[in-house]
């Protein structure tokens, strides 16, 4: 008697073997048309799949079923690892006379269209990406009408096998980019990578390296106009942000706001990240360093209330400001993990109920907490998250060097930021630029955001040949 895996086509054997103990895989027998199908149920749309393919086929004769099996949507497999990609992919598999073929019927069942709630805006469109690749594409084809729009689909994860994009506009991206990006992505051996800031971690200039290389978003508007700016960008299926190479420092401090304002309004918010910059980076340093070593830098109507209120305080500046710093982020992390209102309540009532308390118990000064305060806050100026939480991470540091030698200290600290920052690269272009190498005509969109018509010029980081922009002669 002959077994049933004798009769069973090599394909279809070799493709249940492969899923094998996996209860979700649908294997449905048509014997009446000697056909075998394969599918994932809760990958593909059950109604496609019944109204375009089941129904037709049940109603079809031999010869209807030969022409039906010819059409351009059926792809005829000859490899059983891409046969059971597809599957996974949310692709019915057909198998019918020893041939085997796909059909997308993927389902199309994800989260739908939101703002983003990290980067929000106040004049500008206020839709995000979401962990739908296709819907993402879709988003950014709508605001780029050009065939020049490259898409260009890689794989990363042994395991995972999820799909990755890189996008590019022909003639305006630099093509060194575009293939030193594929080649890193495709250089990646590692079994799992689950979202975009995990697979920029693995493709970066310097792992070690204190700030952020890539500059990621979740706002199709802001990663179609680096598109047009002349940068790559790639995004993830499954992940709700994209990035963007070669990225600058001064780039992070740069919102969507800008362009949607008038331009001395844009300039001047702009201003404004950079004074919050300062201000978050070194003014609890700098607190200590006065009060640790330089009083003489306190003006003689203040050096008295400082007197008073840290007569009562049992530890020393740096110890003082340190525990502060450290609750403040204890705060700000209890609210990013809670439910929204609650985390804004505990936020808000924490903070003054904490400060107030540590105030009247005699364990920090009135003056720390409105310097500790200052630089949280002036933190939340920094639009790119991945940025403020690295600046934060300087500040501990900065107040160790404060406490231990004062302004030396600190003035040491700065400079090895400053020299850290010049030695970075993202993916082989200064970090530092237009400031080193120094490019003072592209400063008009760096400090400040000009008029529109004096940016008639991408910026020389991206290398490309394609520099003119902008021909408007108002």
């Amino acid at each position: 008697m002959t077994s049933a895996q004798e009769i069973t086509p090599p394909m279809l054997a070799r493709t249940l073997h492969e899923f094998e103990d996996c209860c979700d895989l649908v294997h449905r027998v048509m014997p009446g048309h000697g056909i075998d199908l394969l599918y994932f149920g809760n990958l593909i749309s059950g109604d496609r799949l019944n109204r375009d393919l089941l129904s037709l086929i049940e109603t079809s004769d031999q010869e209807q079923l030969d022409r039906f099996f010819r059409q351009s949507q059926f792809v005829r497999m000859t490899d059983s690892k891409e046969l059971v990609l597809g599957i996974l992919a949310g692709h019915a598999a057909f198998f019918y006379k020893g041939a085997a073929y796909t059909v997308d019927v993927a389902g199309d069942e994800g989260r739908s269209v939101t703002p983003s709630e990290v980067e929000t805006t106040i004049t500008g469109p206020h839709d995000a990406f979401t962990e739908q690749a296709s819907v993402s594409l879709a988003m950014i084809r709508k605001r780029i009408k050009s065939p020049h729009l490259k898409v260009i689909r890689l794989s990363v994860g042994e395991v995972t096998k999820a799909d990755v994009f890189v996008l590019y506009i022909k003639d305006i991206a630099n093509m060194d980019y575009v293939n030193e990006l594929k080649k890193r992505i495709a250089d990646i051996e590692v079994d799992a990578v689950l979202d975009t800031n995990m697979l920029i971690q693995l493709i970066d200039d310097n792992a070690y390296a204190l700030f952020p290389q890539m500059l990621t978003s979740e706002r199709p508007d802001a990663i179609a106009s680096k598109l047009v700016a002349g940068r790559v960008v790639g995004m993830m299926d499954g992940s709700p942000t994209a990035f963007s190479i070669p990225a600058s420092f001064v780039e992070f401090f740069s919102s969507s706001d800008d362009y949607y304002m008038r331009w001395l309004i844009g300039s001047s918010t702009r201003i404004l990240r950079f004074i919050a910059l300062f201000i978050t980076v070194i003014f609890t340093a700098l607190y200590v360093s006065v009060t640790t070593y330089h009083y003489e830098m306190i003006p003689q109507n203040l050096i008295l209330t400082l007197a008073e209120s840290r007569s009562r305080v049992p530890f020393p500046p740096v110890y003082e400001a340190l525990i502060m710093e450290l609750t403040i982020e204890l705060l700000r992390e209890a609210g990013a993990r809670l439910p929204s209102k609650i985390g804004q309540t505990i936020g808000i009532v924490g903070g003054i109920v904490i400060g107030q308390a540590a105030v009247q118990a005699g364990l920090t000064s009135n003056i720390l907490i409105i310097a500790v305060a200052s630089s949280t806050i002036a933190s939340f100026v920094i639009p790119n998250y991945t940025m403020s939480a690295s600046i934060r991470l300087i500040r501990f540091g900065l107040i160790l060097l404060a406490g231990l030698w004062g302004n030396m200290g600190l003035a040491m600290g700065l400079a090895a930021v400053i020299i850290h920052l010049c030695g970075m690269t993202s993916f082989g272009s200064s970090y530092v630029t237009p400031l080193a190498p120094n490019q003072p005509a592209e400063w008009k969109d760096v400090f400040i955001r000009a008029p529109f018509s004096k940016l008639k010029y991408r910026p020389t980081q991206q290398r490309t040949k394609n520099r003119l922009r902008s021909q408007m002669k108002r």
